[in-house]
C-alpha cells in the first residue's frame, strides 16, 4: 500500500508547482487502509504511509477531528471513519450509471446468471460500483459497491482494459502485483496483452474459475458517444449449474443486449461511469 501511495505521489509531482504535499500526505493515511487492513496502529499507518511517526501522528488527529479517521474504543488502533462513506457514497450514486443500471441487473438474476455487477476501471483495479447476486453464497465473494479487485485477474477488468491504448494496458497491469488466484489465473504480461486482444476482437471477456475457483464469467464494455469504454457489465454462474458452453450461449446474447441499453441510455444522457 505504501508503495502505491508512493507511486500516485511521483506521478503528482511532474508538474511540483501544483503537488500540495501535505494533501498528499493525509491520503496516504487514507489508503493506508484496506478491505485486509481495516483498523491499524500509528506504527502501523507510518510505516504504510512512508511518514515518520511525528507526522502521521498530526495526520491521524487532524483526520480524526474531520471525521475521516475514528479511534478504536478500547485500543491504540484507528479505522476510516464515516466522512469516508459519505464521499464514497457520493462518487457511486450521483450522475452516473448505477441508478440506470441496477433494474437491468436484476432482470438478468438468476434468470442466465447467479450475479451480474456494473465496474469501472481505477488504475490497475476494477471498482465496483452495483452488483445483484443470488446463489453464490457458498463461495463467500464479497462485490459489495466500492469493492476493488485486481483488473489483470477479472474478466471485467479483461474487457475495459482491451479498449485501451496499448501503453495505458501496460501501465495499469505494472500497478498490482501479480498473483495467481488459482492455478488459470494469467500473471505474465505477455499473455495477458494477447488476451486482451483477443477480448477486443470478440466483444466480450471469459473467465472459466480464473477470478475464483468454481466460478464462470462473462463480461462486456460500455463505450461513450466517443467509443471510449466508460465500465463494463459481467455476469456469473455457479461452475456446478452450467458448463462454459452453455453458460455462454444462454447469457452472453441477452448481457449483450441489456449492454446495448446502458450504452444507448448513457450517450443519450451524457452520463458517465
Amino acid at each position: 500500500m505504501a508503495k502505491a501511495a508512493k507511486r500516485v505521489s511521483e506521478s503528482s509531482r511532474k508538474n511540483p508547482k501544483n503537488y500540495v504535499a501535505s494533501v498528499g500526505k493525509a491520503f496516504a493515511v487514507l489508503k493506508s487502509f484496506s478491505g485486509e487492513a481495516l483498523e491499524l496502529t500509528l506504527s502501523e499507518i507510518a510505516a504504510r504511509a512512508d511518514l515518520d511517526r511525528g507526522t502521521a501522528f498530526r495526520l491521524i488527529q487532524t483526520l480524526t477531528e474531520l471525521g475521516y479517521l475514528q479511534t478504536v474504543p478500547q485500543s491504540r488502533r484507528f479505522r476510516l471513519g464515516v466522512a469516508c462513506l459519505d464521499l464514497g457514497y457520493a462518487v457511486l450514486s450521483h450522475g452516473s450509471l448505477r441508478p440506470i443500471v441496477e433494474p437491468l441487473l436484476r432482470d438478468l438474476v438468476p434468470a442466465v446468471a447467479d450475479a451480474a455487477s456494473l465496474g469501472i476501471l481505477d488504475g490497475g483495479d476494477v471498482v465496483y460500483l452495483a452488483r445483484v447476486g443470488a446463489g453464490l453464497d457458498r463461495h463467500k465473494m464479497d462485490r459489495r459497491p466500492g469493492t476493488r479487485i485486481p483488473a489483470y485477474s477479472a474478466a471485467l477488468g479483461h474487457v475495459m482494459l482491451a479498449h485501451l491504448p496499448r501503453d495505458q494496458q501496460i501501465e495499469r497491469l505494472e500497478l498490482r502485483p501479480r498473483v495467481k488466484l488459482s492455478e488459470r489465473t494469467l500473471t505474465d504480461l505477455d499473455a495477458l496483452l494477447a488476451r486482451l486482444d483477443q477480448v477486443k476482437k470478440k466483444g466480450h471477456a471469459v473467465s472459466d474459475g480464473e477470478n475464483a475457483y468454481g466460478l464462470r464469467t462473462l463480461a462486456t464494455p460500455i463505450f461513450d458517444a466517443q467509443g471510449l469504454v466508460i465500465g463494463g457489465l459481467s455476469v456469473t454462474v455457479d461452475a456446478i449449474r452450467m458448463d462454459m458452453a452453455a453458460f455462454r450461449d444462454q447469457a452472453l446474447p441477452r448481457l449483450m443486449q441489456v449492454t446495448a441499453q446502458v450504452q444507448d441510455i448513457a450517450i443519450k444522457s451524457g452520463l458517465t461511469s
